[in-house]
C-alpha cells in the first residue's frame, strides 16, 4: 500500500504540470507566403532568349499570342530587343511565383526551336513537360545522300511517320535539318527518341510502327 501511494501522487503532479505548460504555450504564428520579389530580396531577375534569323518573321507574326499569356497570366514583363535580337523577360513586383520566369523562358525557347504556340504553351501550364534535342550525327555519322535519306525516313511521305510517332507517344517533334527537337513528358520522349533512332539506323517504318504499338499498349495497361 505504501509503495502505490507515491506513484499515484507523482502521476497527478505530472499531469497537472503538463496542463499548466499547455495552457501557457503561445498561439501558433501564421506567416503569409513570401512573394517572388521578396524571395529574391527585391532583386529583379532576368532571362534572355536569342532569336535565330529564320524565326524572326514567325515571332513577329505570333507576337501577341506569345505576349498575352506571359504578361497577363504569368505576370512576367516581356520585350523584344531589336538591337541584340533577343527576347528579354523579367520579374515584376506582382509575379506570384519565382518559377514563372523560367517557365516563360522555356516557352519562348520552345517557340524559337520551331514548335507551334499552342504546343509550346503547354510548358506554362504543366510542370512535367520537357524539351529535348539531339542531332542525327549523335546517333550515326551519315553524309550526302545517306543523310538526306535518313531525314526522309524520319518524316515519311507527307510527314506520315513523324505524325504517327507524335500521336502514339503524345509528344511533339520538330525536324530542323539534321537537328531533332522533342516536347513531352520524360517517359514519352524516351519512347519517341528510341523510335527516331531506329529510323536513323535504317529500320523500315513498318517495323518501328509495330514496336510503337507494343510499347503504347504496355503504357496503356500501366495507367
Amino acid at each position: 500500500m505504501s509503495t502505490e501511494a507515491p506513484t499515484s501522487m507523482e502521476t497527478e503532479t505530472v499531469a497537472s504540470e503538463t496542463k499548466l505548460e499547455s495552457n501557457t504555450l503561445p498561439p501558433k504564428p501564421k506567416f503569409e507566403p513570401l512573394k517572388a520579389h521578396e524571395m529574391s530580396n527585391g532583386r529583379i531577375q532576368f532571362r534572355k532568349v536569342s532569336v535565330p534569323p529564320h524565326r524572326y518573321s514567325p515571332l513577329k507574326k505570333y507576337w501577341m499570342d506569345i505576349y498575352t499569356p506571359i504578361y497577363e497570366q504569368m505576370k512576367i514583363d516581356i520585350r523584344m530587343n531589336l538591337k541584340v535580337r533577343k527576347v528579354e523577360l523579367k520579374t515584376r513586383s506582382d509575379t506570384p511565383d519565382v518559377s514563372n520566369l523560367q517557365k516563360c523562358a522555356d516557352f519562348v525557347q520552345a517557340f524559337m526551336l520551331g514548335f507551334d504556340v499552342p504546343d509550346a504553351i503547354a510548358l506554362l501550364r504543366l510542370d512535367e513537360l520537357y524539351v529535348e534535342s539531339f542531332e542525327i550525327k549523335d546517333v550515326k555519322t551519315l553524309r550526302g545522300e545517306h543523310l538526306s535519306r535518313a531525314i526522309g525516313r524520319l518524316s515519311g511521305k507527307g510527314g506520315k511517320t513523324k505524325f504517327a510517332i507524335e500521336n502514339a507517344t503524345k509528344t511533339r517533334i520538330v525536324i530542323a535539318d539534321t537537328k531533332i527537337h522533342m516536347l513531352g513528358s520524360f517517359a514519352n520522349i524516351k519512347i519517341a527518341r528510341d523510335s527516331l533512332c531506329s529510323l536513323i539506323l535504317g529500320s523500315p517504318a513498318g517495323k518501328v510502327y509495330s514496336k510503337l504499338r507494343q510499347v503504347t499498349a504496355r503504357l496503356a495497361e500501366r495507367f
